[in-house]
């Protein structure tokens, strides 16, 4: 029998703040062998990653800037596909008038639309330098990729938001799955109350499976 295919969603800046508990370099994990190793326990085949974070102004360090570009340039490089916004200052009211624009250029059905709005509207606090748009785009694309384009059977979202649960339940509800995997820290419990599967990746596994090699961790 053969495996279903999956698409990897990494949402970039959660998973760095969560690994980062456990690892003191999350860079030197291997995004690859981490998507493989999560597929591989549900027996899933990756046909692509897709690594989403937001880009730091130049103007708050040189420095970080130009390693956060290096960093997403090699990820580019090993065959991950990434997708970013700017990190910038943005009032509550500027981010709900981007979000809701972002939501009717969707091509969602009636019954979705409005879900999707009163989900990613609502959870908005006190705004200030933060990632404008990026749980929004993920959410999209899992929600056109696997159930409006059919490019996937699964959707595989390393983060342990909660933001992504109302996107995640209109996957579930057209047939389709969105599997979420993330470290325990930072980890929501509703993402592992039992509504969706979910793999805990633990320190020693990471080390095991998914760490680059020596000579690519020292260059």
């Amino acid at each position: 029998m053969s495996s279903k295919s999956a698409i990897v969603f990494i949402d970039g800046n959660n998973w760095y703040h969560n690994v980062k508990t456990i690892f003191s370099k999350p860079s030197d994990i291997d995004l690859t062998k981490l998507s493989d190793f999560i597929a591989s326990v549900f027996h899933l085949d990756v046909i692509e990653i897709v690594y989403y974070n937001s880009i730091p102004d130049i103007r708050d360090g040189e420095s970080m800037y130009y390693r956060h570009m290096e960093f997403l340039s090699n990820l580019e490089k090993e065959g991950i596909k990434v997708k970013t916004r700017k990190l910038q200052s943005t009032s509550t009211k500027e981010l709900k008038h981007e979000r809701a624009a972002i939501i009717e250029s969707l091509d969602l059905c009636k019954e979705c639309k409005p879900i999707v709005k009163q989900s990613f509207l609502d959870v908005i606090g006190s705004v200030q330098k933060k990632e404008k748009g990026i749980d929004i785009m993920i959410a999209t694309d899992m929600i056109k990729r696997c159930m409006i384009d059919k490019e996937c059977d699964c959707c595989i979202l390393i983060s342990g938001d909660t933001d992504f649960i109302p996107a995640m339940q209109i996957i579930k509800d057209s047939g389709r799955e969105v599997i979420t995997s993330s470290v325990p820290w930072g980890y929501s419990r509703e993402l592992r109350g039992g509504r969706f599967r979910y793999l805990i990746l633990k320190r020693a596994e990471l080390t095991e499976k998914c760490m680059k090699s020596y000579q690519e961790t020292k260059k």
